[in-house]
């Protein structure tokens, strides 16, 4: 990983919303039962910020998606954000299922490691993160009732506030 540098999360200069809601990212977390070691799931949802004063990044999975699994066994994933010449392969990872095929081999995607922890090597930013917190969200805590419509089958995601323990930017 020569072609990265680390940086404080103090240092991102980034628009999360753009960041992940337009450009988007890969959820990167270990799966032995692929070749490469890793699956990869495409998010526009998410956040970063602040919280009990640690840099932290928010993201949702549904409980149905293979990636939740993965997820719920790890303390540590990656957050990936490939360029927007990766975007194919980014569709490719938010429309297939790592039950069915091997994405990030399908995709033409590299899996590196970062302390143990799988990245993709063709992102321009990687975060690596712990695991703090986990929840579901719920149909009764809704205030406004405008976002259920993202949930007709009733399929709400967990959500995970995880920390930023390392941020690369590639040089």
């Amino acid at each position: 990983m020569n072609n990265y540098r680390e940086i404080s999360p103090e240092e991102l200069s980034c628009s999360p919303i753009k960041l992940i809601g337009k450009d988007w990212l890969l959820i990167t977390a270990p799966d032995s039962t692929k070749e490469c070691g890793a699956n990869a799931m495409t998010a526009s949802w998410g956040g970063l910020g602040v919280l009990w004063s640690l840099p932290v990044a928010t993201i949702y999975v549904r409980p149905q998606r293979y990636t939740y699994s993965l997820v719920e066994n790890e303390d540590e994933i990656s957050l990936c954000f490939p360029s927007e010449k990766y975007r194919k392969a980014l569709g490719l990872c938010g429309t297939k299922s790592g039950r069915d095929c091997d994405k990030i081999a399908e995709a033409g995607l590299t899996v590196k490691k970062v302390d143990g922890v799988p990245v993709i090597d063709d992102s321009e930013l990687i975060l690596i993160c712990k695991k703090l917190y986990a929840d579901d969200i719920k149909k009764e805590n809704f205030v406004d009732e405008h976002p259920l419509s993202h949930y007709e089958k009733n399929d709400f995601h967990r959500f995970y506030v995880l920390e930023i323990k390392k941020v690369l930017v590639k040089d």
